[in-house]
C-alpha cells in the first residue's frame, strides 16, 4: 500500500510542473542520455524510446536501476547514469518523459550547390 500511496504523490507533484519539466530535459541532456536514448527521447537503435511513456514504468525503471538492479545485459548500462540519481532528480526525469513536448525549430534550409559555381 505504501508504494502505492507513493506513486500518487509522485503523479500529483509531476501534473503540471514546468519547473519539473525543464529541469528534467536539462538534466537529461547534461547526463548525457540523448546519446542512447535520442535528442526528442524517442530512441536509437536497440536503446528505446523514452518520450510519453508512464510515469509508473519510467519511476519502476529508474528505482531498479538506481538500486543496481537490471532486467537484461543491455539494461545494466543504465546503472551508472542512475545510481546517484536524487528522488527529485528522478521526479523530473520522469515529468520530461511523460510529458514529452514536441520542439519544432525554424531553421534555414540547406541549399544544395551544383555546377562549378557558374563559371
Amino acid at each position: 500500500m505504501r508504494p502505492f500511496i507513493w506513486l500518487l504523490v509522485c503523479v500529483i507533484a509531476l501534473m503540471g510542473s514546468d519547473r519539473f519539466y525543464d529541469e528534467g530535459k536539462k538534466l537529461y541532456f547534461s547526463k548525457g542520455c540523448n546519446g542512447c536514448h535520442g535528442t526528442d527521447a524517442k530512441g536509437l537503435g536497440q536503446y528505446p524510446g523514452l518520450a510519453y511513456r508512464p510515469v509508473g514504468f519510467l519511476n519502476y525503471k529508474l528505482q531498479r536501476y538506481r538500486k543496481k538492479i537490471a532486467d537484461t545485459q543491455q539494461a545494466q548500462l543504465m546503472i551508472p547514469f542512475a545510481e546517484h540519481l536524487t528522488d527529485t532528480q528522478i521526479k523530473m526525469l520522469i515529468t520530461f518523459f511523460s510529458q514529452y513536448r514536441e520542439e519544432f525549430r525554424h531553421s534555414t534550409p540547406v541549399r544544395s550547390i551544383k555546377g562549378d559555381g557558374g563559371s
